[in-house]
């Protein structure tokens, strides 16, 4: 099976940037101060609210019509009810298992936060601060959820696999994106101490969270590795025969080129796409399958902006000046030839999931979000850049 799906972001595990009505009121830019800044009513409340009306079995329909097979969904550490203040979405994941089975998709279990976070992004949970693999019980915490999971949804049909960790960050990309500076902590006490994970302690943790999946999970269901932004850096552990039907994922952003030093232009995009993703994707499908876990179109010359790898007002950039540089036609074409060279890309592997299928962004009347809408799988299928099958 060739995987072509989109994640469920921001339905089960928040992002301010993706729905930022949702921390109205609030100087929370991150999940976890959340509810310490609303009462425990009106945080029940908007979680409520928003878990049922963002994504419905609507949804499903519409990405079987679009011509993906499968689905990612992030989840949060605390899926299960036992992190108060957290209130917990099992429930939710259960629906999405039924209405999968009804239009034919596939779901990839990704657990997506960790406590103390993983990576310090503000995806992880909770921002600037990076300890989880340094706390031992929080390990065997997720460890445990991992478990229940497999042992919920190991055997139903509709289960592609378990993804046990999302970007748990290593040296180079912690270095890269100057974290802290990027994703700046709340709590300077909290925040002390924090450090990327090494490669070791993953070999540790992903032995001990596939043999933990594994035993609830068929054969033909997959364990999938987060490569922590280093994708060549796993042969030696993959191929272990002790591992049984499991794959790489990596996630290939073109910020993350723009960092890199990518040239900022059509020309400049794809030649990358080529001489790096496509080209590392090939030789790591030589040993393992591996997928492109997230990706999308979004990129600073059709944003007409330099972002600085994908910052936004939420990290401290002034864009409310910004305006359309290009016309709808213009902005079609630039979009339609990068996704083309991303699409061919992919191929050289096992799939993708793109991230992600819808975003709650008003970009015509906050000019300062000009450009994010395509992150929007949706909106970009709707307007034509993206190839609906």
């Amino acid at each position: 099976m060739y995987i072509k799906g989109v994640n469920l972001g921001n339905w089960l595990v928040l992002e301010k940037w993706m729905s930022p009505a949702l921390f109205d009121k609030t100087t929370a830019e991150d999940e976890y101060y959340l509810p310490r800044q609303l009462s425990a009513d009106v945080y029940e409340a908007r979680i409520k609210v928003h878990r049922s009306e963002y994504i419905s079995e609507r949804d499903f329909a519409c990405i079987k019509h679009m011509g993906m097979n499968a689905v990612r969904i992030p989840v949060p550490y605390f899926i299960f009810g036992d992190r108060p203040p957290f209130i917990g979405c099992v429930e939710e994941l259960d629906k999405a298992f039924s209405w999968a089975g009804k239009y034919g998709l596939k779901i990839l279990i990704d657990l997506h936060t960790a406590p103390l976070s993983q990576n310090g992004f503000d995806n992880g949970g909770i921002s600037g601060v990076c300890k989880w693999s340094q706390t031992p019980d929080e390990v065997e915490f997720v460890l445990n959820v991992l478990e229940k999971l497999a042992e919920r949804y190991g055997k139903h049909e509709c289960l592609l696999g378990i993804e046990p960790i999302n970007e748990p960050v290593t040296e180079p990309m912690w270095k890269s994106m100057d974290v802290q500076k990027r994703y700046p902590p709340v709590d300077a006490e909290l925040a002390a101490g924090s450090k990327p994970n090494t490669i070791e302690f993953l070999h540790q943790f992903y032995t001990d969270a596939y043999q933990r999946i594994r035993r609830y999970m068929n054969d033909d269901k997959y364990v999938v590795f987060h490569d922590g932004f280093q994708m060549k850096a796993w042969k030696e552990f993959l191929v272990q025969s002790k591992f049984k039907n499991v794959m790489l994922d990596t996630h290939l952003y073109l910020m993350l080129a723009e960092l890199d030093g990518c040239v900022q232009s059509v020309e400049g995009y794809c030649n990358y796409i080529r001489g790096h993703f496509a080209r590392d994707f090939a030789q790591v499908q030589e040993y393992v399958p591996v997928i492109c876990g997230e990706w999308c179109m979004f990129n600073s010359y059709a944003t007409g902006v330099d972002t600085h790898g994908g910052q936004s007002m939420l990290n401290g950039l002034d864009f409310s000046k910004n305006t359309e540089k290009f016309t709808p036609d213009e902005k079609k074409e630039i979009y339609q030839a990068i996704v083309s060279e991303q699409l061919k890309a992919w191929k050289e592997g096992s799939g993708y999931f793109y991230w992600n299928y819808k975003l709650l962004l008003d970009t015509v009347n906050n000019p300062e979000w000009i450009g994010w809408d395509s992150w929007d799988l949706g909106k970009s299928v709707d307007l034509g850049w993206f190839p609906a099958d």
